[in-house]
Formats: structure tokens, sequence, C-alpha cells
């Protein structure tokens, strides 16, 4: 089998349906599979996606294990040569599909890659990113973002003064749409479930790139993403004080206290 499509859910049926529409519709070459991942809902995600979705295996958690717990619970099923990792609120279509499944047959050293995140309305969504400094929950989470240093810094860590119309090796991606080669998945690991939400993305990334494995955003693969970033959506610092900027908070201490500081 050449793909296995990975979706976790919690509680977004409702983006669910319209992520396996777009599944169901892809017109491929090769062989590939559907995996969703219920991460506890407790809402009616499962009764739903039994009685509708024949074609597609389904995996209940017990508990809610955030984003790495849950998705690696989808990637010791796959049997797929390659892994696409995806968030509900992702539309897939075939010409980009096929675009990153031959980008990664045609680049072996390429350990992850992910397509070029459009909102509906066809603009971009930044979704590569530089290595960030500690200075990421401040210039991401509060009123700091709006000062002059804070806009820079952020221009920066989105690699802003680049017009992502090409393929281009960075640090690392965003976790809402990637591609992993299975292979290497014995040297690099799988997603540390340390991280509950945030930073798991970029941890996994960074590893590719310790384990001599290349990142690769590409350009030529558009897909959209049905994108709201909630926590960043408070002003002063209390998108430090919500629920998510709070996990956020933790996740950062963990990646920085796991690479001992050394953040680059």
């Amino acid at each position: 089998m050449k793909l296995s499509i990975i979706i976790l859910n919690y509680k977004q049926l409702g983006m669910i349906k319209n992520c396996v529409k777009s599944i169901n519709k892809l017109c491929l070459s090769f062989k590939f599979e559907t995996i969703i991942i219920d991460n506890n809902s407790l809402d009616n995600s499962v009764e739903h996606i039994k009685e509708n979705y024949f074609n597609i295996k389904l995996i209940e958690s017990k508990k809610n294990l955030g984003f790495s717990g849950g998705n690696n619970l989808g990637i010791k099923e796959a049997q797929g040569e390659y892994i696409l990792i995806i968030n509900p609120d992702i539309i897939l279509n075939s010409k980009s599909l096929i675009k990153l499944v031959e980008f990664m047959d045609s680049n072996p050293k390429a350990g992850i890659a992910g397509p070029k995140l459009i909102n509906p309305d066809g603009s971009l969504q930044y979704s590569c990113s530089r290595y960030p400094n500690w200075k990421l929950p401040f210039y991401r989470r509060s009123f700091l973002r709006h000062t002059n240093h804070g806009q820079a810094w952020i221009d920066n860590y989105f690699m802003k003064d680049w017009d992502h119309n090409n393929n281009l090796k960075v640090d690392w991606l965003f976790g809402a749409c990637l591609i992993v080669r299975k292979s290497i998945l014995e040297k690099v690991g799988l997603l540390d479930d340390r991280f509950f939400m945030y930073m798991e993305d970029l941890d996994w990334c960074r590893r590719m790139w310790l384990k001599n494995y290349e990142v690769w955003y590409v350009a030529e693969a558009q897909i959209i993403h049905y994108h709201h970033r909630e926590s960043a959506d408070v002003s002063g610092l209390g998108g430090l004080f919500k629920k998510s900027g709070r996990v956020h908070l933790v996740s950062w201490l963990k990646y920085y206290i796991k690479y001992k500081g050394k953040l680059k």
C-alpha cells in the first residue's frame, strides 16, 4: 500500500464529514487507506463514523491522548509506505496529494514534507517556520505580538521574507497536514506523547534533521485548511492564561527542557 491517511478527531464531527467527503472524491493511481482515531470525543462522532463510513478503519481511544498520542495509535496501524497525518479541518484534493507522494518518491532523503496550506478564500497560511527561541510564547500569546519588535520576530518566525511559491527545505512544518516516510520511524521515532498538544510537530521535524532526514515545504501542492487559532485571539496576557495558551506554554517548557535549552 502506498499511503495511509490518518485523521485525528476530537469533537469535530462536522469537520470530519467534509474531510471524508473530500477523501471519497480522490482519484489516485495508487492504493491508500483511511484511518480515523477518535480521541474519546463523547459525542456522536463514533456512532456516525461506524454507521456511514464502511471503507474507513476506526480506532477508538478510551481517553483523550492529545495530538501525539492519538496520531501514534493510527501510525502503529498504518500499512502505507507513506503516512499522511491531517487535521479534520483539511480538505484534500487528488492533484496535490499526488504531488506530495511524487515528491517523496523523488526525494529519498526527505523524511517529512508538508503542502502549501491555504485558506478557503485562497489566501496563504504560514505553515512552515524557522526554529523559535525563548520569546515564542510571549510574542505569540500576549500583547507583545503587537509591538514592533514582536511583529518583526513573528515575521521572521513565519518566514515572511520568502514568497512561499517554491519548494524549500525548512526547519519545521505545522502538523495540520504532514506526509511522513514510514520506513524511517524506527530511527526517528513516533510523535513524542509527552507533548499533549503543540510543539510535537516542531519536535518531530527537529528529530528528522538530527537523524539526517530532510524537512520540505512543497509549495506545488496546495491544500485547503479551515484553520482557526483561538488561543492567540485574546489580547493582553490573556492568551497565556486561557487553557489552550497554558497547554502551549507547558509544551514549550517541555521542549526547552528536552533539548536542554539548545533551541536551534
